[in-house]
């Protein structure tokens, strides 16, 4: 086990240090400039557009609104990588990494934007709802059905297997903390659980992601702002510790610089999933009138991941400054920082928050698996034998050890970032096109875009739905 763990470390190293980070970053600040920072000066739109697609749908038909699917996406993307991913960050990284998570979410969302928009664009019509993400607009943008396929099997393991490994074993390690529970208990629970929503499909996913993320996300803040209340005299003290730890001369000289970066960007992109290929998946099923439409609104779903969400998380762990008291890691330093502030109670209320955002996010993380499965093959028995699959990861990882479950993951998720930011910028001309006749509409006075294929001579007769 151990010379498995170096091997891993090692791999996730060379991954992340020479080839992620630069590739993250470059695309994210390219499309920030050739989108003109639609991430900032469309952010009034986002919210607009959200609110006006929550509770829609299309009549006598099973397609999931743009507000379920946005629900979906921020169900994966609001989870374990907002709570212990944080807590991991400033743990190894120091409170520096805090920055650069908050840089890869600001730049990253607009990488967030353009996935979206072309998996909209690409977007297939399946039995009850639409269909799409990377694997399709490789096939039918890039004309690379081998790459479509490759990165549908990356999807299928990295979010089916390895993201949910992390995320039971989370759950896992919490409520052990806070209950001293039996995990092998606790994992077959979690695995029944999950066995029996998967297998209702994606308007179940959808249904309970739309109510449950709503209801834990404004729980969490709530909590969050509360404590940050409380400390408002250490706020000044918290950014100053974050940029210096980011950017200061004693962190240069020992050499600590490259892991705070690597920390936050890795962590970071866990957690908001930008650029990732990922969010495309469920972005692809909404019934929109306009493919630029779902692209803002899952932009959106990146600033309320980790500049809300993760920023609570951090501030807490900051203000009571036990990160540096403690060899705690993961979800049991946010319980340690939580409770030094508001009592034992603490670290119960994170691990009732855990098991329903990382709850929340395995079945979300299942939806990308099976959209993916679905590329590969139509037979149900292949489903099947990924749900059981499925379940079975979730066991897994609630038994697991948490540098394992977190090794596994960081690798499949380098390699499927790999891909589709290849992918991506190969495309990001057409997702450009797509927002500049979305903005001219706007301009036109057009209050709800609508999008036809013809419209844009470039993209004649790409998009099968539209």
């Amino acid at each position: 086990m151990e010379v498995l763990l170096e091997w891993l470390t090692e791999v996730n190293d060379f991954i992340w240090t020479y080839i992620l980070i630069v590739m993250l970053l470059g695309c994210a600040v390219w499309f920030t400039f050739k989108t003109r920072f639609v991430q900032f000066r469309m952010f009034k739109e986002m919210v607009r557009l959200l609110g006006d697609s929550a509770g829609r749908h299309t009549e006598g038909e099973k397609h999931i609104s743009s507000f379920e699917a946005f629900a979906v996406s921020l169900a994966s993307r609001v989870g374990t990588g907002n709570l212990a991913g944080v807590a991991t960050a400033v743990a190894v990284g120091g409170p520096g990494a805090v920055f650069w998570m908050w840089v890869i979410a600001l730049f990253g969302a607009s990488s967030a934007f353009i996935e979206s928009t072309l998996a909209q664009l690409y977007k297939v019509k399946g039995k009850d709802s639409f269909i799409g993400g990377p694997a399709y607009y490789m096939k039918e943008g890039l004309k690379l059905p081998w790459m479509g396929a490759l990165f549908a099997v990356i999807v299928s393991v990295t979010f089916g297997f390895a993201f949910n490994s992390v995320q039971s074993n989370t759950i896992s390690a919490a409520w052990r903390e806070a209950f001293g529970v039996d995990i092998r208990i606790l994992g077959g629970i979690l695995t029944v659980l999950t066995l029996l929503i998967i297998f209702g499909g994606i308007q179940r996913i959808a249904k309970v992601s739309s109510i449950v993320v709503p209801v834990m996300a404004l729980g969490y803040v709530l909590l969050a702002l509360t404590i940050v209340v409380i400390n408002w005299r250490e706020i000044p003290q918290v950014f100053e510790l974050i940029i210096t730890s980011a950017f200061g001369w004693e962190q240069f000289m020992g050499g600590s610089v490259g892991a705070t970066l690597m920390q936050g960007i890795k962590r970071g992109l866990f957690s908001n999933e930008a650029g990732m290929g990922s969010a495309p998946n469920v972005a692809a099923t909404a019934d929109v009138s306009h493919p630029a439409k779902q692209g803002l609104i899952q932009t959106l779903g990146v600033f309320t991941d980790t500049l809300v969400i993760c920023t609570c998380t951090a501030f807490i762990i900051l203000f009571s400054h036990t990160s540096a008291e403690t060899d705690l890691n993961g979800i049991q330093l946010t319980q340690q920082a939580l409770s030094n502030q508001i009592g034992n109670v603490g670290s119960i209320f994170v691990a009732v928050a855990i098991l329903l955002f990382a709850f929340s996010s395995i079945i979300g993380n299942y939806y990308y698996g099976e959209a993916n499965v679905r590329f590969i093959t139509g037979r149900r028995s292949v489903l099947v034998i990924y749900r059981v699959l499925v379940g079975g990861m979730v066991l897994f990882g609630a038994l697991a050890s948490l540098d394992l479950a977190w090794g596994l993951a960081d690798i499949m998720m380098g390699i499927m970032t790999f891909c589709n930011l290849i992918a991506i910028l190969l495309l990001g001309k057409q997702a450009f096109l797509l927002l500049t006749n979305y903005i001219q509409q706007k301009k036109a006075g057009i209050s709800s875009p609508v999008y036809r294929n013809g419209d844009i001579p470039e993209l004649e007769d790409k998009g099968e739905c539209w």
